[in-house]
């Protein structure tokens, strides 16, 4: 094994997060000498991964510390299965989406098949459009429900029908890239991309909450994804906080905490259903309600509560230092601040809440298309010289 790899990777990641490093800055972080540094970079530069450039502005005189950035070369393809869109970006080494392609995706129950064949196209019209010379370091997808650990199995996703449904092996063999397709959860994924790059960047005590018709949840404790016995943990949304006359819930369940906050709640609460559905109907209702709209406000307010009811029980158990709301949830928790607020007020404990910061996502939108591109960096960023070694002997 090449001695440096451990180091290699722990610089590779530092780059791959914060972006353009100097040499110096690099040493300090990593607890390393300059010398050191020197080599790492040398072989990360020899290898394609970072190049070295002078500082912007830089003149002649002295000698200023050379700037490693990502390689704009280097990508991955990224997967993001929602209830109702499918997206597929390339996002290089940094984290920059380089393209990106999108399509609808109809509720019609267990659709494995379509949606397999959609993503695949589409990202298949991502390689073939990269530039020349570009290198893609793997693949990764984040889905809207239960995922098994290893192999990418759909174990359960209440708002699409999917039960055991073999997602990351057949995304794989649709691509037929010779790569395996790195599958989690994309609230699980949401936490982690909020932790690195997003909303809750040194804070490594979070909670996301991520609304797609139902509530996703992930956890950190530490910096560290609580992902329970089976890798099934944080399911938030079937925290039951309702039980005597809660919705009925997808899961079986009634009174859960997505029953009674979720898209479906929203709407029916605001008199709205039958009628449009999805993420532009939400927006709708929070945007009605913010703008005085009677029977709006009066849904938000509602959603609101129990919301907090939730985020209440959260605090008491997680002692988080930020709740990050995404999704749908992004809307609802502006519209709904006040109502989230006072149950956390009156419900969970101040010495647990004292510190605890409620935000909503810094990555909007693509905080789950960013976790599922780091599903797809992670062999790289392990080892980056073998990995890398590996994926173009292979091609």
């Amino acid at each position: 094994m090449h001695r440096h790899r451990p180091s290699l990777g722990t610089l590779l990641h530092h780059v791959h997060v914060s972006g353009p490093l100097s040499r110096a800055a690099l040493a300090e972080r990593m607890g390393v000498n300059r010398s050191t540094i020197l080599a790492l970079t040398a072989d990360l530069v020899a290898a394609g991964l970072v190049v070295e450039q002078h500082p912007a502005g830089t003149t002649g005189a002295g000698r200023p510390s050379l700037v490693v950035r990502p390689s704009p070369g280097v990508f991955v393809l990224a997967f993001d299965v929602a209830v109702d869109r499918l997206t597929v970006a390339r996002v290089g080494l940094g984290g920059a989406v380089l393209d990106r392609r999108s399509a609808a995706r109809t509720r019609t129950g267990a659709d494995l098949d379509p949606v397999v064949r959609k993503l695949a196209a589409l990202g298949r019209s991502l390689l073939d459009t990269a530039p020349p010379g570009s290198v893609c370091a793997g693949l990764g997808a984040s889905y809207c429900g239960m995922i098994r650990p290893g192999d990418g199995m759909v174990r359960y996703g209440p708002s699409t029908g999917w039960v055991d449904q073999a997602f990351g092996t057949e995304l794989a063999r649709a691509l037929d890239t010779g790569r395996p397709v790195a599958v989690g959860n994309e609230a699980h994924l949401g936490a982690l991309a909020e932790f690195e790059r997003g909303a809750g960047v040194g804070v490594p005590d979070l909670i996301y909450l991520h609304g797609d018709v139902g509530v996703g949840g992930g956890i950190l404790v530490g910096g560290q994804l609580l992902g329970g016995d089976g890798g099934y943990g944080c399911e938030v949304g079937h925290m039951l906080v309702n039980p005597a006359d809660g919705r009925p819930c997808l899961c079986g369940s009634q009174g859960c905490l997505e029953a009674e906050t979720g898209e479906y709640a929203l709407l029916a609460a605001a008199g709205r259903t039958p009628g449009p559905v999805g993420a532009e109907a939400v927006r709708a209702v929070a945007r009605d309600a913010q703008a005085g709209d009677p029977a709006a406000a009066a849904a938000v307010a509602e959603i609101g509560d129990w919301l907090g009811i939730g985020v209440a029980n959260l605090i008491n158990l997680f002692n988080p230092g930020v709740v990050v709301f995404g999704g749908m949830l992004r809307d609802v928790y502006t519209a709904a601040a006040p109502q989230v607020s006072a149950r956390i007020a009156r419900h969970a404990m101040p010495v647990s809440r004292e510190r605890a910061r409620l935000t909503v996502s810094a990555l909007a939108d693509d905080a789950t298309l960013l976790g599922a591109a780091d599903l797809g960096f992670a062999a790289l960023l392990a080892d980056p010289l073998g990995a890398f070694d590996a994926f173009q002997s292979a091609h």
